[in-house]
């Protein structure tokens, strides 16, 4: 098999479900020959079922050691967290998360500061993200988080609603916070070559049926949680594999990711924009849309702020005028 890299991968928490399939997913694509599977729980049972699925000339290493996991790391997945559990929030997982990204960002800077890339998807992905990068020492464009859920699942809901593929459903996407406070924009949508804008609002989809799926899609975790009884796994290793595909220089990774933002309108923050992620890391702009998707977007940066002033309350992270001291790249 050719591989994509044979720099190190790390993936965090592979001895959890998001963990295993993350290893296998990563495998199957033939990103690196060099993974390192590492977990506070002993992750050698995962190691020895990717042992004996038959991937050749793989080096797969199961270790519940930081030091070892980390070092020459040079791409590093987390699913590290608390799972998420029937009627919490992802805000409820905030002050435990945070803590275990404190210990992450301190580890990669320790260990691995010259990593290339860092993909964090245990929840609250914002905050989680956005500690991590802040201890790392990292640039910005370095740390990304798991946001393409949200879009997927809208992508998946208006193709379910007008019998189309999912690859029909072209310009979807959902940006801000990652859940509940998303900000769902609609206005470049187009199904099947037609513009959802003109559709909305019609016989064929009233605009009560567009605020229900809308509704529907921000509480697609809870709903996977009622259907299978434990929270998603297998969408997220995934989509968080392509991104850091993507981010070893493999194919483009097609939806939206967490990035901090710091500009005129968005400050200290991490979360969806319209983003690039590649092998230089992401890039994004500041998405457009009609004025009420442009308001739900600042409605959720405030949320977000919110929380990460929540952080600072808990003094898991400084105020932000002292970010800098701790990572000169903020």
């Amino acid at each position: 098999m050719a591989f994509l890299t044979n720099d190190k991968l790390v993936i965090v928490g592979a001895a959890g479900m998001i963990g295993s399939n993350m290893v296998q997913t990563a495998l199957m694509m033939g990103l690196t020959n060099n993974i390192c599977l590492y977990d506070v729980f002993s992750p050698e049972g995962v190691a020895e079922e990717m042992r004996q699925s038959g991937f050749g000339d793989v080096n797969i290493v199961a270790t519940t050691d930081v030091k070892e996991a980390f070092t020459n790391a040079k791409y590093i997945i987390s699913s590290g967290g608390a799972p998420r559990k029937d009627g919490m929030t992802r805000e409820d997982l905030l002050a435990g998360n945070c803590k275990i990204a404190e210990e992450l960002g301190m580890d990669i800077k320790r260990y691995c500061p010259d990593v290339k890339h860092v993909v964090i998807i245990f929840n609250p992905a914002d905050l989680t993200g956005l500690v991590t990068l802040l201890y790392s020492g990292l640039k910005p464009s370095q740390v990304t988080t798991l946001a393409a859920l949200d879009t997927t699942r809208l992508q998946n809901a208006l193709a379910k609603k007008f019998n189309v593929m999912r690859s029909q459903i072209t310009g979807c996407a959902t940006y801000g916070g990652h859940g509940e406070q998303m900000a769902v924009f609609g206005s470049h949508v187009e199904i099947a070559g037609r513009k959802l804008i003109d559709i909305m609002g019609t016989d064929e989809f009233p605009r009560e049926e567009w605020e229900h799926m809308k509704r529907d899609v921000t509480l697609g975790g809870a709903q996977i949680i009622k259907l299978r009884g434990r929270s998603s796994f297998q969408s997220p290793a995934y989509l968080s594999v392509e991104m850091i595909r993507a981010a070893m220089g493999g194919e483009k990774f097609n939806y939206p990711v967490g990035t901090y933002v710091n500009n005129d309108k968005y400050n200290h923050i991490m979360m969806a924009m319209d983003t690039t992620l590649d092998e230089n890391g992401a890039s994004y702009k500041v998405p457009q849309g009609i004025p009420s998707e442009n308001a739900r977007l600042d409605a959720s940066y405030e949320h977000l702020c919110k929380m990460r002033d929540e952080l600072v309350t808990l003094g898991i992270v400084p105020p932000i005028s002292e970010w800098s001291k701790i990572n000169p790249n903020l």
